[in-house]
């Protein structure tokens, strides 16, 4: 139910006194909702209060690796498995509980992982331009014109593969309005010297590739 965070960057926002709340990074705060778990950030200068990730490398390392050789990954998996469980026999120095039923029981308790994990991606707020586009990367990305508005703020989700657009006006639920490719790809993002973006979005618009010739005005 509870995940204690050392006070990293990615978790604290900045560094308050003693006694005030903690301000937690939204993509952190995002993330435990997720996952359904609450985040409780150890208290300043509290070594004590770590848990102990780090030990079980020290444990493998001087109950497996430690004066021995091997001649392959394999060899040394096997070695692993071999002693697993007589470790997990044993009896832990901090609880005196048998370290395997412990195991059992803690698996027991805990809750299924959600059908969709979590989306890790940048997130930025800008602005849609009176041409229903919205600057990102050096791109211009089009928005569909009937469900924004000019200088409407969207949210943009910038994956390593794919930008996502969302409305980021609360009664539309944060509906997805643009998902492409990152980087320049057909129908997705337009270079600035591309003005008009999807003609789809824009109805009525020509597109500039279909545009006849120019006339001269009477």
């Amino acid at each position: 139910m509870t995940v204690v965070y050392d006070r990293t960057k990615t978790v604290v926002r900045r560094h308050i006194a003693p006694g005030e709340a903690v301000p937690l990074h939204p993509e952190a705060v995002g993330f435990a909702g997720h996952y359904d778990f609450d985040i409780d950030v150890l208290a300043a200068y509290r070594p004590t209060g770590k848990g102990r990730v780090k030990r079980r490398v020290l444990t493998v390392r001087d109950h497996v690796l430690t004066g021995r050789s091997f001649s392959s990954v394999e060899e040394m998996d096997a070695a692993f498995t071999t002693w697993a469980p007589q470790r997990r026999a044993q009896a832990h120095r901090t609880h005196q509980q048998i370290i395997g039923e412990r195991a059992a029981r803690d698996h027991v308790a805990l809750k299924p992982l959600p059908e969709t994990p979590y989306l890790v991606a940048e997130r930025h707020l800008r602005p849609v331009g009176k041409d229903c586009l919205v600057a990102f990367g050096g791109n211009l990305y089009s928005v569909p014109a009937r469900r924004v508005r000019p200088r409407q703020l969207v949210e943009i989700r910038a994956t390593k593969s794919q930008v996502m657009l969302h409305s980021a006006i609360a009664h539309t639920d944060g509906e997805t309005l643009l998902a492409t490719t990152r980087g320049r790809s057909a129908g997705g993002p337009r270079r600035r010297r591309d003005p008009l973006g999807r003609p789809a979005h824009r109805p009525g618009t020509p597109h500039h590739h279909r545009r006849g010739p120019a006339t001269t005005s009477p």
